[in-house]
């Protein structure tokens, strides 16, 4: 590695140059072929991982646990965090913060609340990793969503992307879209005009030159489009059900609307799906939301290294 992440933190993607981000995308490759070989790792052996969620997971947790055991390392877990941790009791981030330093080597933490992350990692004397801060970030998904499309694609530079769905609250676009920046792409931004992409983040990426199209037209933006990632309506976000049923099922991927599409596109979704994307899309090749879920364990794998300075 050329880039040394030991002892840092990752709460937004920002954080991360592009030879940091390449970096963390060559070192899971390796380990990507490692396991493919059969290796058995030890390089974070003695080391402990805390995984605290205060929000459900499937994927992020049971990947990032995944990894840390196939780096050899072992776990500290608490889920529904915000009911069965002290935080029910009414303790504070920045003293679960100290808490957690002293009993693990590296903390991975999802939370509710903007911002939560950054308030861990200033209190806290070991690497944080946010795993999602409400409708903030999610950077260790980008990183895996930029894997996941330079194994698809066969690189980055050059390809038209499209995002479709809740861009408004959809922590996975915002770090995306901000780590696409680093590479020659456009963004096409697919959503009802209520759910787009906050202003103050298309501002940015125009003002780095990326090329930013926004659309409510699905069907016009996924005949030029090259990756469709497709994003859930979230329910947990809207302050009323009526409002959320307003918007669900307003984009829905079937086969015949992939057959429609730009030929070879790619269709990636962070998961978990509700109805926007038919199971009848699964058995075409053009489907790679399962492959990108698996690319989470070799990506958080070598992000873990790093900042453990294992690698």
């Amino acid at each position: 590695m050329t880039h040394s992440l030991k002892g840092r933190d990752l709460i937004s993607i920002a954080d991360l140059s592009k030879p940091e981000i390449q970096d963390v995308l060559t070192q899971a490759a390796q380990f990507e072929q490692r396991l493919a070989r059969g290796e058995t790792m030890h390089l974070c052996e003695g080391r402990i991982l805390a995984t605290v969620f205060y929000e459900p997971s499937t994927r992020t947790r049971l990947s990032f646990e995944s990894a840390m055991h196939r780096l050899g390392g072992r776990i500290i877990s608490v889920a529904e965090a915000r009911t069965s941790s002290s935080a029910a009791k009414g303790e504070t981030i920045e003293d679960s913060a100290r808490m957690l330093a002293a009993y693990a080597d590296v903390i991975v933490q999802r939370h509710p609340a903007v911002g939560s992350a950054r308030a861990l990692a200033d209190a806290a004397d070991v690497p944080v990793i946010n795993a999602g801060d409400g409708t903030g970030e999610h950077p260790t998904q980008a990183l895996l969503d930029l894997y996941t499309i330079e194994r698809e694609k066969g690189g980055l530079d050059g390809l038209q992307i499209a995002m479709v769905g809740d861009l408004k609250n959809g922590r996975t676009v915002h770090s995306l879209a901000k780590a696409l920046a680093h590479w020659r792409v456009t963004l096409d931004f697919v959503s009802p005009p209520e759910l787009a992409m906050p202003a103050r983040l298309v501002d940015e990426l125009q003002e780095q030159g990326v090329r930013v199209h926004q659309t409510d037209d699905m069907q016009a933006a996924l005949a030029e489009a090259d990756v469709a990632y497709i994003t859930r309506i979230q329910q947990e976000r809207f302050v009323s059900p009526d409002e959320y049923l307003r918007y669900k099922g307003v984009y829905v991927i079937t086969a015949e609307v992939v057959r429609q599409a730009k030929p070879g596109i790619v269709v990636l979704h962070p998961l978990p799906r509700v109805d926007e994307i038919a199971t009848d899309v699964d058995a075409l090749p053009n489907a790679a939301y399962f492959r990108q879920a698996r690319n989470g364990v070799y990506v958080r794998m070598a992000l873990l290294a790093m900042v453990l300075g294992a690698v």
